[in-house]
């Protein structure tokens, strides 16, 4: 009867340490770089010879009827070889930084829930582009709302639009002159006004030298913000603009020639990663006279959805992009057959599996604690659980023992009994 007692005891506490959440596992970062690691082994490299493939043989892939939306930004830090081999360096972790944008049809560009592509590129290359893109709208805008409301000035109002068609000089006047000249004219005197354009800083440069007040170097660069749903200028540490210093603002470090306090005009930088606007893929065409045959153009498609289509990781058939690089699959088979892989890491970013700065997130929670992780509820209510169950066993193993003690000793004094 010991003997079961003992084997049932020793195999309560068997199942509860089975069950017991502080058992030795994998760490949520090995957990997620091993998962990162299987993804990696199913991919399949380009070669060279469909790189020369793609060079003789020109593959159009009409994206005219879309529209470029960004998703996410987000930063990875992950094992680099250079670092690794730096010994100047103090970790090994380099920080990789990504957008997620979808190329929307156009139509239903607000909602963008199916018929979409979603691709992946490289953060500098996706700033590079959609800035330029972003430039080039406000310089032709600026340039309409001049030439627009050059009639008007303080005393005249926009009723004077008959007299001027009568006289020959009909042009096309912007419903609110004063409202677009405004807005340009604070663009044309921005620095005089105490401001920089934050897209200045989106390439990582050097704004304290070690020699000043604080004797660190410190710089400004593009980072993620706000779960990665926004882009701002942020101060790093490093002159690759990898080690992020959450705590300290660029504008304390900015300042014109003659040491005014500066402040960073985020409107252009803005534009590229607003949730609610789109890039139309389309170049508008232009009134053309000459063209007296009525010949419809082929449509054109924008530099910038053209460049970033081409650079960019591919997840099309998961929804339902019907129009891309799919429908060539004897010239793109290596990026048919890597499509998954893609996919998965777009969701990985997406789904929070990275803090602000790029750490992997430890055990799902929404943020991260550098060096250290806090125990959350579950976890405490386990270990009470457990602690309670186990003190629990051992008073009632010991209520049995006792039992079954007193019992033998009886059986024992009766058995005395009888032989005498």
């Amino acid at each position: 009867m010991i003997a079961r007692i003992g084997s049932l005891t020793l195999a309560l506490f068997m199942a509860a340490a089975s069950a017991n959440p502080f058992a030795e596992k994998k760490s949520p970062a090995t957990a997620s770089m091993a998962y990162m690691n299987r993804l990696m082994r199913g991919a399949y490299p380009t070669e060279n010879s469909q790189l020369r493939r793609l060079e003789e043989e020109e593959y159009d892939i009409d994206i005219s009827g879309y529209s470029l939306k960004f998703q996410k930004c987000q930063f990875v830090k992950s094992y680099d070889d250079d670092m690794a081999e730096n010994e100047e360096s103090g970790t090994v972790l380099a920080t990789k930084r990504f957008v997620v944008f979808r190329l929307c049809p156009s139509n239903s560009c607000s909602s963008c829930n199916y018929g979409y592509g979603e691709y992946l590129v490289d953060m500098e290359e996706y700033l590079d582009a959609t800035i330029e893109y972003a430039q080039e709208q406000q310089q032709e805008i600026c340039e309409q709302c001049e030439e627009d409301c050059e009639y008007y000035g303080d005393d005249q109002d926009q009723n004077d639009e008959a007299d001027n068609e009568e006289n020959g000089n009909e042009r096309r006047l912007s419903s609110n002159c004063g409202e677009c000249t405004d807005t340009c004219e604070k663009i044309e005197n921005m620095e005089e006004n105490g401001y920089i354009d934050a897209t200045d800083f989106v390439q990582c440069q050097n704004i304290q030298n070690a020699g000043d007040d604080d004797g660190v170097e410190l710089y400004a660069g593009a980072m993620c913000a706000s779960s990665g749903y926004k882009i701002k200028i942020g101060v790093f540490s490093d002159e690759n603009c990898m080690n992020l210093e959450s705590n300290l603002d660029v504008e304390n470090y900015l300042a014109d020639g003659d040491g005014n306090q500066m402040k960073l005009s985020h409107a252009l930088l803005k534009t590229t990663y607003e949730s609610d606007s789109c890039f139309s893929c389309l170049v508008k065409e232009e009134d053309d006279e000459n063209n007296n045959d009525g010949d419809e153009k082929e449509p054109e498609v924008e530099e910038v959805c053209q460049e970033l289509y081409e650079s960019a990781a591919k997840c099309e058939k998961t929804h339902g992009f019907d129009n891309g690089y799919s429908n060539y699959n004897d010239v793109y088979e290596n990026q048919l057959e890597n499509e998954e892989v893609v996919c998965d890491f777009i969701s990985s970013l997406k789904s929070g599996t990275y803090s602000q700065d790029g750490e992997i997130v430890v055990g799902g929670s929404n943020s991260y604690h550098s060096g250290a992780t806090s125990t959350t509820g579950g976890q405490k209510f386990a270990l009470t659980f457990f602690i309670l169950g186990t003190v629990g066993l051992a008073v009632y193993a010991a209520m049995l023992h006792t039992n079954l003690t007193k019992s033998a000793k009886s059986d024992l004094s009766s058995q005395g009994g009888a032989m005498a």
